[in-house]
Order: structure tokens, then sequence, then C-alpha cells
């Protein structure tokens, strides 16, 4: 039947099985008919135990990680550290080379890498082409700078191991094996449980075939934490994910005093105090809710002087409702392209039903809903799976029992607290120990610059929203944050080598030390 304006259609072309079939035929010693493969010793392995996995965009399946068991995952890093140990010795020139042209390969297939990224973690065209882009582009900077931040430093004495969240495969995942593998090591990442296997199978198989040590598994992270996390021949652990799994970790590589960059959630805030500028203020409030707030940077959290909490909401409640989200194939016609929308799904229906939940119990023990989104705002196909799928929704004082008081949501939810005084201020911006970014809106530049450093983030913006940043910018974290040494421009290098000097102190946060760059 044909389409009409009423009822969508999926993108001619752009369906799972269509991309599914265009890895198998571009990388068929990666993918098999039904799975993927997992990439250690230089080679890939039909091993590990498949596990089914649907896709959040409408509940279509799609692969499953091919988990590994811990003994495989030994037999992994073993292989990765003779890896290592040849890779170190080849010139840095070579390594430019060969990095520069795995870059080449994976700009080739963005379109296809970006496609996946849609399907497997539920991002709009957009911004799963962006994710891409960065990592491909922030490589670029790194390959035209390497040889200045390498002066007088050398490879770590193992591999890198990377866990990372689902949230960004490629501009922080791909991007960071990258870089480490361009200062001399090789590198070891295990897949992230709740996505992105097919982009990052894919992205592996292509830097692979131009010879860079890159080691690909799959697991529980409880299985494989003892080699990817403890095994002596790991030089260094790079982990981006929440407290709990990140405690764990941190508690691991201090007892083995092992090299460490733990990128940790925390809650970040936008703060309002003694502000007029409300045009300029207001078109930020939309694209806050990008990728539904999944992201460690996103701000779920406004602290609003109770004085100008009525043009607050005079200008933000125009902008959470004019937030468009769903299906992010969803077309009206088989020619249009792709929308333009600020979110799809969240990663799974399990984490829809939480947050739904945690906003229904918050609510029922006095949180005032403002903003309460519904799916009919969305765009979906006829009849398609929705369950992964949450609306805006806007929250005023939530309970100190709620998770939503003290937690990053990791969804489209919004939470106000309203203060009286700046001392309120500061304690609402700091009420998760510390933060990644935060932004503090007001029109009195001494003012912004006596309460900023009193904000517990590691950037913070002066009425303008911070991010995790490209190329030279720096990132790392306050408090419980971040652990061990910060990263971004030449810092990022720096925590992947060894200096001249035995006794080097990185910046970071240690717990026997915090040094700022």
């Amino acid at each position: 039947m044909a389409p009409t304006l009423n009822s969508l259609v999926l993108r001619p072309g752009a369906e799972w099985d269509s991309a599914w079939q265009r890895c198998l035929a571009l990388a068929p010693e990666a993918f098999r008919d039904d799975r993927v493969l997992n990439l250690w010793n230089g080679a890939w392995h039909a091993d590990g135990r498949p596990l089914p996995a649907v896709s959040p965009v409408d509940g279509t399946p799609v692969a499953g990680p091919p988990r590994l068991d811990a003994p495989a995952a030994h037999r992994a890093v073993r292989a990765a550290l003779d890896q290592h140990r040849a890779w170190r010795e080849v010139p840095l020139a070579d390594r430019k080379a060969r990095v520069s042209a795995a870059l080449d390969a994976l700009d080739e297939h963005r379109e296809l890498l970006s496609l996946l990224l849609v399907w497997e973690i539920g991002k709009p065209w957009r911004l799963a082409q962006a994710d891409v882009d960065r990592a491909i582009d922030g490589v670029r900077w790194y390959v035209d700078g390497i040889d200045r931040m390498l002066a007088g430093r050398t490879p770590l004495a193992g591999p890198v191991s990377n866990i990372a969240s689902w949230n960004y495969p490629m501009s922080v995942l791909v991007h960071a094996m990258l870089v480490q593998a361009l200062a001399g090591n090789a590198v070891v990442a295990k897949t992230p449980t709740d996505g992105g296997l097919a982009c990052l199978t894919l992205a592996s198989a292509l830097i692979h075939r131009e010879g860079v040590p890159v080691t690909l598994v799959s697991g529980s992270g409880g299985e494989l934490s003892e080699a990817l996390v403890r095994a002596p021949e790991i030089g260094c652990v790079s982990f981006v994910g929440g407290r709990d799994a990140g405690a764990r970790v941190a508690t691991a590589v201090a007892d083995l005093g092992k090299r460490h960059i733990l990128e940790q959630e925390g809650l970040n805030t936008w703060g309002i105090w003694n502000f007029t500028d409300w045009d300029a203020f207001a078109p930020q409030i939309r694209k806050t809710f990008d990728y539904a707030k999944q992201r460690c940077t996103a701000y779920p959290r406004f602290v609003v002087q109770r004085s100008a909490f009525a043009e607050f909401l005079a200008h933000y409640l125009p902008a959470v409702r004019a937030v468009r989200f769903g299906h992010p194939l969803a077309i009206d016609w088989p020619a249009d392209d792709l929308p333009e929308l600020d979110f799809g799904p969240l990663i799974n229906a399990a984490k829809a039903k939480e947050l739904t939940d945690q906003v229904a119990e918050a609510i029922d023990r006095g949180a005032v809903p403002l903003h309460h989104g519904s799916l009919a705002e969305g765009r979906f196909l006829p009849g398609q799976d929705r369950s992964a799928y949450v609306p805006p929704v806007t929250l005023l004082n939530p309970p100190p029992s709620s998770p939503l008081h003290h937690s990053e949501p990791f969804g489209p939810v919004d939470t106000i607290v309203l203060v009286d005084t700046e001392a309120e201020l500061l304690a609402a911006m700091n009420a998760s120990n510390g933060a990644l970014v935060a932004t503090l809106s007001c029109d009195d530049p001494e003012t912004y610059g006596r309460l900023a450093p009193q904000i517990r983030a590691f950037k913070v913006g002066h009425g303008a929203p911070r991010s995790r940043g490209d190329r030279q910018e720096l990132f790392g974290g306050f408090g419980a944050s971040w652990r061990g040494a910060f990263v971004g421009g030449d810092l990022l290098v720096r925590a992947v080598t060894e200096g001249p000097s035995a006794d080097e102190r990185l910046p970071g946060n240690f717990p026997e030390y915090h040094l700022m760059p």
C-alpha cells in the first residue's frame, strides 16, 4: 500500500538486514551468516557463546555479543602482550602510516558505520554520523601532532585495556584505541554489553587489515575483569562507565599500582543565578536533549534561583515541548531524507522501564511534574515496538529518596531544584560529589568568577554548555566522577606512555594526589 503522511515507512535500503549483508560482503573475515567473531592474536575466532540481542529502535533481532569465558580472555591478553612487544618497536613513521590508512578505510565506510550505530544503540542519523566523524577527525589531529607529543616518551610495558560504555563506540572507544596504538601500544577492547557490537567489529576489521594491533572481545565484565583489569600483562586500564563498576575497577588497579584512566558518571548541573539573558539561554535547552541525554556530559539537572523561576519556565517549557523523538529511520515518503530528531530510543527496554518507574515513584513521593511528554508525540512506524522509548519529562524538586535526586538518569528526564542563596546553589550543583561538566548562567562576570571555582566539575561553562571536547581540549573530572590520569590533547598521549623520569606525576585524580594540568 502506498504510504501516506499519516503512515511512516522505513527508509528503503536502511533495513538492518541490508546493513548486515553489507558487513558480510565488506568484512567476511569478521562476520558469519548469524554472528560476529572475536578478534585476538591477530586473527578472527568463532569462539564465545553468542547471546540473542534486539535493536532498541524497534525490537528487530540483531547480532548479539559472542561472550568469551575467563580462560579465553586470558589467552587473548597474553597474545596482545606479544603483539605489544613487536608494535612498540615499529618506527613512528610506520605507525602513523598504518593508522592513517585505517582512518581512510573508516572514512570510506562512514555511512555503513553510522547506520550500524542507528540500529545498535538508537542514535539519530545526524548524531550517528557525528560519532563516526569525530573519531576520524580527532585521530587525524593526533597523527599530525604525534611526533611532538611523543618527544622523550616511550610506550608502556604492556597493552592498554579498554572497557567503555555503549553510547559513543566510535568517538570515544575507537578514537582512544587508535591514539593508544599511535603512541606505540597494542590495544585490547571489550565490546560494550548493551550495544555497538557490529559497528565496533567492522571498525576493528578495517583497522586490523592495516596492521594495527587490535584485540576485540566480548563477555561479561565480571567474567573478563580478571584478564582485562588485573592481568599482569596489561599496562594501563581505560574505563568509561558508571560509578559502581568504576569503583570495582578502581579498587583493582589501586591494589596493583597499575596505570589507569577511569571516567565515571556524575550529575552535571546547570545553575541559574542573577540572570536575565533568556534569549541566549532558550535555544540551548533543546540541544541538551541530544541522544536522550545518554552521554556523560548531558545536563539533567537545573538549579534555579527561586526569584527567576517564572522566567525560566517561560523559556524552558516551549523548548522542551519542541523536542522531536522517534524511530530514527522512519520517513514520510521513500525518497525523503532521514528525519532530524533530537533522540530515538533509550539503549534498551529495561532501561526505559527503569527510568519510567523512577519518574513515577518520584512523583508519588512529592516531585512536581512540570512537563510529561507522551509517546503519541513521537514519530513511529505503524505497529512498531516502542518499549525502549521514553518521552521528555521534567520534574520539580525530586525527593531525596529518589535516585533522580542525586544520580544521572541517562535518559530524557530533567529535574529542577529551586534555591534562594549562593550556598544553596553550590550545594545543589555539587550534589553528586564531583561531575565532568557544569554551567553557571549569571549576568555578572565577577559573580561567575567567584562561584565557578566552587563548583566541583572539571569544566564549568559561563552561560553555555561544556562538552567532552576534541583534539587539544583536556578532559577529566572531580570527586567520584574520575579516577586516574586526565586525557584530551597531549594528556591522552602522556597517559599511555612513559616519560623520561621514573617518578613522573601525571595530571589526574589519584588516591595519593590530585594534579590539575
